[in-house]
């Protein structure tokens, strides 16, 4: 792991065909050629608003469905459980195959659905350059709460239920309990859970973008990952590699900063 990775950055420093064992040391161009590439600075914001928005709105839920199931009595507590869980469990390639029938303009459910309530001359295009990162988040969202909402159950099925005995005799409602009590009990795992998901974000943005819209339509999809596998095709190997040091640096700091 530590050889390949010190590799991607001496070959940054080299330009280089993807199938051409020739080489030639350019210095810093490639980084130089990053800074003006508006195609790459829109793949790395498509990326960064993944990660925020993706990573506040499945967290928001997540924490709030597994207090729900921990706390009220609900009939058939398990099976949501593992309905909720299901979608983790889905490869990349079957999610993006639901939400591109899901999201088709013609005859797709969310269409039909719209049209039962207001009629459209023109259908929605939910993979159309305006809507797509919206369209993206949804399914990314969509896999990844039950996953995260079954280990805050976990963790919050250690909170003492006396806390929340005393809490109620004082006066603290739901509401003030799970941000007074769950919230800091569980707060270590969920800062641990967060590094682990913005990481998996990044890498899980690019099998959707791969799956469901190829980085199209015009690159409005496209996320820095996919950006460099597309310049690697290209034949711009260490150019792409210039790419993959800017990414590991971005990780490396995110990690730092969540820590």
């Amino acid at each position: 792991m530590i050889l390949p990775t010190l590799n991607v950055f001496r070959m940054s420093l080299f330009e280089k065909g993807a199938y051409s064992p020739n080489e030639t040391f350019v210095g810093l161009k490639n980084f130089k050629t990053l800074i003006s590439d508006t195609n790459f600075i829109r793949s790395m914001q498509n990326m960064i608003l993944l990660i925020v928005v993706v990573t506040i709105v499945t967290f928001a839920f997540a924490l709030v469905f597994a207090g729900i199931l921990s706390r009220e009595q609900i009939r058939g507590q398990n099976f949501f459980r593992i309905i909720f869980y299901i979608p983790n469990i889905l490869s990349v390639v079957v999610i993006a195959g639901i939400f591109s029938a899901i999201y088709k303009p013609e005859n797709g459910m969310l269409n039909s659905i719209i049209g039962l309530f207001h009629k459209m001359e023109n259908p929605i295009l939910w993979k159309g350059e305006s809507l797509v990162i919206v369209s993206l988040i949804i399914a990314m969202i969509w896999q990844a709460i039950g996953y995260y909402m079954v280990m805050y159950m976990a963790s919050m099925a250690s909170v003492a239920e006396k806390l929340y005995e005393s809490a109620g005799l004082d006066g603290a409602g739901r509401l003030v309990q799970f941000f007074q009590i769950t919230i800091p009990l569980i707060w270590t795992n969920i800062r641990t859970t967060l590094t682990f998901f913005i990481i998996s974000t990044i890498n899980m943005a690019f099998l959707f973008v791969k799956a469901m819209t190829s980085g199209g339509p015009n690159g409005a999809s496209e996320v820095s990952l996919s950006y460099m596998y597309g310049q690697k095709d290209a034949g711009l190997y260490g150019y792409s590699m210039a790419i993959g040091v800017v990414i590991f640096i971005f990780f490396v700091c995110i990690v730092c900063t969540c820590k």
